[in-house]
């Protein structure tokens, strides 16, 4: 009796235990917590049932079957490096990231097997295509422009995938190290061209500076010139009025003393002095005497003077 009691008991443990089991794994099953910004697609028998969104749910187990739980927020991913051929057929190693945000999540699980793949190869396809209508330079000059077109591109296309694609970048644009070469060059010969040109630009601005400098120093040496002649003028006007004054005023006073009394005598005394005088100079300085021819004639020779004197006083 006391065998089959501990072995009742054992038995009936052991039922609780699996009932245990099957109760977690039933309540485990049917209990679904959502995280915020994720959605999850449930199938019941194999078919879909309904979208789980951020909370509490419950499923019949065996019956309902949460397939996947998507990221509803933007997500970046890599697109690997592809070598593109430009339009002037050089060769381009070029990488990018796409960033694009599920916006319905039944149609990212059943639109396609593998949207993240899906996306990925038409955006390098889409690149190439792009790029091979673009010259060199074109390419390295607008990423943005080709960036939109990639965009426009996958975006039409990830609709039936219930995708949204926000944006792509380029990260890298890797010529072939000859073109690189090539670029370095050019750039150099662009920077020592604008450096002669600011050189001659600078040389030339001296030129018209020291011109400008020439012209102006000629002009006011020429002012200095022309005041000073001028203020030249203006003392020899000065000068020559000063002694027309001057000897007006003297004349004026021999006219008055030869008016006086006794005055035409002083004046004859005094021609008879300087006629005498100025005969007995050039016998100093000449060999050759002029005399005149009658040297008893020197008293008419003062007469006549003193004759066209008192003439002069009447007019």
């Amino acid at each position: 009796m006391h065998y089959d009691s501990v072995v009742n008991n054992l038995i009936s443990f052991l039922l609780l235990v699996i009932i245990a089991f099957f109760a977690f794994f039933f309540v485990k099953s049917g209990v679904v917590i959502v995280p915020q910004e994720r959605v999850g697609v449930v199938e019941r028998l194999g078919k879909y049932y309904k979208s789980l969104f951020p909370g509490l749910h419950f499923l019949i187990p065996f019956f309902d079957k949460l397939v996947v739980i998507h990221d509803m927020r933007e997500v970046p991913t890599v697109v690997p490096e592809q070598v593109c051929i430009t339009k002037d057929n050089t060769q381009l190693a070029i990488d990018g990231v796409i960033y694009y945000q599920i916006c319905d999540a039944k149609l990212a699980t059943y639109g396609t097997s593998n949207f993240m793949a899906a996306i990925i190869q038409l955006s390098q396809t889409t690149l190439r295509s792009v790029i091979g209508k673009m010259e060199l330079d074109k390419t390295l000059e607008e990423r943005d422009e080709i960036n939109k077109h990639v965009v426009a591109a996958v975006d039409n296309a990830s609709l039936n995938w219930g995708v949204k694609v926000l944006r792509y970048e380029i990260k890298n644009i890797q010529p072939p190290q000859h073109i690189i070469n090539a670029m370095q060059e050019q750039i150099t010969a662009e920077r020592e061209k604008r450096a002669k040109i600011a050189r001659s630009e600078g040389e030339k601005q001296e030129k018209i500076n020291l011109a400008e400098g020439d012209r102006n120093s000629a002009i006011a040496r020429s002012e200095g010139e022309k005041q000073s002649l001028i203020n030249n003028a203006l003392g020899q006007a000065q000068a020559i009025l000063s002694i027309a004054e001057a000897n007006a005023s003297a004349i004026k006073l021999i006219a008055e003393a030869i008016s006086k009394d006794g005055g035409d005598l002083a004046v004859n005394q005094k021609l008879a002095e300087q006629y005498i005088n100025q005969f007995g100079n050039l016998a100093k300085t000449n060999n050759t005497i002029i005399l005149p021819s009658d040297l008893s004639n020197v008293a008419g020779f003062i007469a006549t003077a003193m004759s066209t004197l008192k003439h002069k006083e009447k007019i």
